[in-house]
């Protein structure tokens, strides 16, 4: 009996656990001339946002380690530095074991105070990860929603170069 509560146990943390597998047929979303007026991601707070329509620049951190250099980078800045900036800034976290996700990393993004919107599934992951580069800070500049320009960046030194042009 211990042995089956062991293995029902083991296969329920397994289950919990899992990440969804990301889909391989889905249109890119991150093409020059293309529009992200279709992008609506909750922030980390679970509300639903959507890019205004002055947005010029949206950075996207499609890793552990980058998502972590651009959220301490934000943190060192005032609060507003995004919004001063025509920025917003998206992790994506589908990647994790939903477990992870929802006990420690969605809970761990509530500390911060600039606004970070989530990709916590695979599907929408897949429409704007990039094939190549996506260890790198992903920097799209838009007019109108239109994007303009994909730049990967290598530190937060970088994005902040960056940011200032705008």
């Amino acid at each position: 009996m211990k042995k089956i509560i062991v293995g029902l146990l083991t296969a329920l943390v397994f289950l919990g656990c899992s990440s969804d597998k990301p889909q391989t047929d889905v249109e890119p979303q991150l093409v020059v001339e293309k529009s992200l007026s279709d992008l609506k991601l909750n922030d980390q707070f679970g509300k639903e946002q959507t890019l205004d329509a002055d947005t010029k620049t949206v950075i996207f951190a499609f890793s552990k380690d980058v998502g972590h250099t651009c959220n301490d980078f934000f943190a060192s800045k005032n609060e507003s530095y995004l919004k001063d900036h025509k920025a917003v800034f998206v992790a994506d976290v589908s990647g994790a074991p939903s477990l992870i996700r929802s006990m420690f990393i969605l809970p761990g993004l509530k500390d911060f105070k600039h606004t970070i919107l989530v990709i916590d599934d695979a599907e929408t992951s897949a429409k704007y990860k990039p094939a190549h580069n996506s260890e790198k800070i992903v920097v799209v500049d838009l007019d109108n929603k239109k994007i303009t320009d994909i730049k990967f960046l290598n530190s937060p030194e970088e994005l902040d170069e960056k940011l200032q042009k705008n």
